[in-house]
């Protein structure tokens, strides 16, 4: 049974990646989610730009919550730099698939992942560690 357990658990030891990891998850369950609320409902897919910024913030604090939570310290930094991390990522995402050119709001977009991050990791270093 503990070689299953060995087998099985896997750990990754960088706070940041983790918090990623558990970052795009979340995003991913939440995108699933509104691809089922667009399915069953009669909502059209211009009314799902609040949706998808809120999904993307509840991924983000969730991410800076894990990452601060693993790092066990300056968990405003880990979380924040996993949430410029997670912009840059669906930054490049959105320029490869839309062809969408960087402008001013994408900074924007960037400065409030970080703040949403920092804010999960402020959280996520503050609690007790088991």
């Amino acid at each position: 049974m503990q070689l299953i357990r060995r087998v099985i658990s896997f750990r990754m030891s960088n706070p940041i990646l983790s918090g990623l990891c558990h970052a795009f998850v979340w995003m991913l369950l939440g995108a699933l989610v509104l691809s089922l609320f667009l399915w069953m409902t009669g909502m059209r897919e211009q009314d799902l730009s609040l949706y998808t910024y809120v999904v993307h913030a509840l991924s983000l604090l969730i991410g800076g919550f894990v990452a601060g939570k693993r790092s066990g310290e300056k968990g405003w930094y880990h979380g924040g730099l996993t949430g410029v991390v997670y912009g840059i990522i669906v930054l490049i995402i959105g320029f490869l698939a839309l062809d969408a050119s960087f402008n001013w709001k994408d900074s924007l977009q960037l400065a409030s992942a970080f703040l949403i991050s920092a804010l999960g990791g402020i959280f996520g270093v503050n609690t007790q560690r088991n």
